[in-house]
């Protein structure tokens, strides 16, 4: 039923954007899987199921295990699954104090909140400025506005002062930041000598959107960081999560799920991480210390007891 519907005449038709078809996280994809969901990442990334979220060490001199695996639809922002990842690694004893993470799970409020509720420092690319002076590195952004939360005022390049100030506002994403939005006037902004600098509208003026005062500081201080040598050496390493999810890909064979149903392909990823574990502690050198020595078998007893001597290799008696 979500694919066509019956018209005035009571015929068969197939379901097109216009005719309702529902949102990709409702459409069902497979009629073997009802929870499968179809979703897509850039220009070329397509599937239809599930999203598995890798959560692991990265030290340098021992191996890394996975410390977390969550299972969430295709359609799940990857944003949105940081805070039960946190959640779950404080239950374990687990958390970091840094959590090096790409560049969908840096939310705003969620580095925030990691930071009040865990002591963890995200550390991950913010969004981007999505604003037109941004994307065509001309005009005037919001970072060229003058910001003054005591005075609840904005003043623009040009000097003209915000006629009004309004908010924190709530989204309705849970990634995105609360927003305060301070006005111009079509009288300030109209007469304006460089207004073609600050928006494309000829009949509207201005209005500039921020986060609140707590949320703005943490966002330029981490953007500030980001341009630093040392945050881009130690993000660096996150890149190292990516030959992790090659191993689960195509040597454990992850992308294809064994079971029916959310829940079970959580289960088929949990037990694939286990089995890495194994494989990376397995794989573990020997340490520098010799082991303890093992006690003599009764055997070896009997013949200390009668005074012959014990040969390292039996192999040296058969000559």
């Amino acid at each position: 039923m979500q694919n066509y519907y019956r018209d005035a005449a009571g015929r068969l038709r197939w379901r097109t954007d216009d005719d309702g078809l529902p949102p990709s996280s409702l459409a069902i994809v497979s009629p073997y899987d009802p929870t499968a969901r179809y979703a897509r990442r850039g220009q070329t990334t397509r599937w239809k199921g599930f999203v598995a979220h890798l959560t692991e060490t990265c030290t340098r001199d021992n191996a890394n295990v996975i410390t977390d695996v969550a299972t969430t639809p295709a359609t799940t922002n990857d944003a949105q699954v940081l805070p039960g990842i946190h959640t779950r690694l404080a239950r374990r004893g687990l958390l970091p104090a840094e959590h090096l993470v790409d560049g969908g799970y840096t939310s705003l409020v969620h580095l925030e909140q990691a930071a009040r509720e865990h002591q963890v420092t995200v550390s991950g690319p913010l969004p981007g400025n999505p604003t037109r002076q941004h994307r065509q590195n001309a005009g005037f952004g919001r970072d060229d506005f003058h910001i003054d939360f005591d005075r609840r005022q904005v003043t623009c390049p040009n000097g003209q002062v915000s006629s009004s100030w309004h908010g924190p506002y709530p989204t309705s994403s849970p990634t995105a930041a609360p927003l305060i939005v301070a006005k111009f006037t079509k009288a300030q902004c109209q007469p304006c000598p460089v207004r073609t600098q600050c928006t494309s509208s000829r009949q509207s003026a201005r209005n500039v959107g921020f986060p609140p005062r707590e949320l703005r500081d943490l966002q330029i201080r981490a953007r500030t960081e980001q341009q630093t040598p040392e945050w881009q050496a130690r993000y660096a390493v996150r890149s190292g999560v990516e030959g992790t999810v090659n191993e689960f890909a195509h040597g454990h064979g992850m992308r294809r799920c064994r079971y029916r149903g959310q829940t079970k392909a959580h289960l088929q990823h949990i037990l694939t991480a286990i089995a890495v574990n194994i494989e990376r502690l397995s794989g573990l050198s020997p340490t520098d210390e010799a082991p303890p020595p093992r006690p003599p078998t009764a055997f070896q007893n009997f013949l200390d007891q009668h005074g012959i001597p014990r040969l390292k290799s039996w192999r040296a008696a058969s000559g």
